[in-house]
């Protein structure tokens, strides 16, 4: 499992209204470091991201559907994440969403890859899980 401290920029490069890194524990590691639900499926997805670029697999377990959830995570040695875009949030009533993003990350033997994603979301007792996507 990777380290990240509080005060460094959080992974999911979210940004003030300023314009300004937001750090990792007024953002991701608020939900990654704690029990607290992520607010809503945005949240949610940066904090799954910064889970992945960290190796988190109980989080990234703990906030999958139980439907769709795999058994077990993998991490692949040497990938680099390279940055989140998220490009939409979609409140489709008050217990389902969707979250459109590109993820960029680079193997340590291939070229940098794109995932872009239409990621659906629901809240179940009070918390957002990721329960599948459209790869785009």
């Amino acid at each position: 499992m990777k380290t990240h401290t509080f005060l460094d920029p959080c992974c999911c490069g979210r940004q003030s209204a300023k314009g300004l890194p937001v750090g990792y524990g007024q953002c991701c590691g608020q939900w990654l470091e704690t029990d607290l639900p992520a607010p809503n499926a945005e949240s949610l997805m940066r904090s799954r991201y910064s889970a992945f670029c960290l190796e988190r697999t109980p989080y990234l377990l703990r906030t999958w559907h139980a439907t769709t959830r795999p058994a077990a995570i993998e991490f692949e040695p040497g990938v680099k994440w390279l940055g989140l875009e998220v490009r939409s949030h979609t409140v489709q009533d008050a217990t389902h969403a969707q979250v459109e993003f590109v993820a960029r990350q680079k193997s340590a033997t291939g070229p940098a890859v794109r995932l872009h994603e239409r990621s659906r979301f629901v809240l179940e007792d009070g918390r957002w899980v990721y329960v599948d996507g459209d790869a785009l």
